[in-house]
């Protein structure tokens, strides 16, 4: 399988009263048009691997990396300008929180047109239509009555549905997307994570899905990076996750409940005895 994105030796640092520190420390992995799930603990690096290859890490932080180029493009090497020009349109990021991603102040319906409007020049006519369409690829019914509601006026559900339609209508290669079900319950978590593999698998897209949770990622991604404290400690296919070798991931499988349960206690990780070095 062609590489769509390829990242070596990816690191983020961040500068401290104790000298810098790595939050992402030397990961390296490809991407095709598959779906990759990145998992594992909060504060392990998972979100910063996602916007660092958006270039989303604002000084002080410093992104390098021996390679990290989408489609043959040295992501490194762009200009702030031409990275506009990428993101959205080229890759595109589902936000954990649609109250806090999406305007306040702007309609449905305006926010979705503005993701397509920044990357291609249509009639008003043709981004209306492409926006209602967008919606009911979301699975929005009414798409135009929803298009004229500002993001108060949504449940939690359909905002991060909206969410998906704004990234998704520029048409990306590849669509991150971090904790993209954290906000919801979990029945509408499984509405949601539907929509996104249905759209990713009919597009042809890739797709890195980031989570904590174990459970999503065997169901809705091809392989899974398992990290811990900045470092990916272990790869696998989805569907031999619970087989997995390394002590921290076997860790974090044990420390997941289950409808039957019968222990007393949960386990807990003991960070002394996982911590990577």
């Amino acid at each position: 399988m062609e590489a769509l994105l390829t990242v070596e030796n990816l690191r983020v640092t961040f500068p401290t009263s104790r000298g810098p520190v790595d939050v992402v420390r030397g990961i390296s992995f490809s991407l095709g048009r598959e779906r990759l799930g990145i998992v594992g603990e909060s504060g392990s690096g998972k979100s910063m691997t996602g916007r660092s290859i958006l270039r989303l890490i604002r000084p002080p932080g410093v992104v390098s990396a021996d390679r990290l180029t989408f489609a043959g493009t040295d992501l490194l090497r762009q200009s702030e300008k031409a990275m506009r020009a990428i993101r959205g349109a080229r890759i595109s990021m589902v936000m954990q929180d649609p109250k806090f991603s999406l305007n306040p102040v702007m309609t449905v319906g305006e926010q979705i047109a503005e993701a397509l409007v920044a990357h291609q020049k249509l009639a008003r006519r043709e981004i209306r239509k492409r926006v209602y369409d967008m919606l009911e690829a979301v699975r929005i019914s009414e798409p135009e009555r929803v298009a004229r509601l500002y993001p108060h006026e949504v449940s939690g559900g359909m905002g991060q549905r909206i969410m998906i339609a704004m990234m998704l209508i520029p048409e990306p290669d590849l669509l991150i997307a971090d904790e993209p079900t954290s906000a919801l319950d979990v029945s509408v978590q499984a509405k949601v994570l539907h929509i996104i593999d249905d759209l990713v698998k009919r597009r042809g897209m890739g797709f890195i899905f980031i989570s904590h949770d174990l459970n999503l990622m065997s169901s809705y991604c091809d392989r899974i990076l398992v990290m811990n404290s900045g470092l990916v400690v272990e790869e696998c296919r989805a569907g031999e996750l619970r087989d997995a070798r390394h002590p921290y991931t076997r860790a974090l499988i044990a420390a997941v409940p289950r409808i039957d349960e019968s222990r007393d206690e949960l386990p807990v990780l003991d960070r002394a005895t996982w911590a990577a070095p």
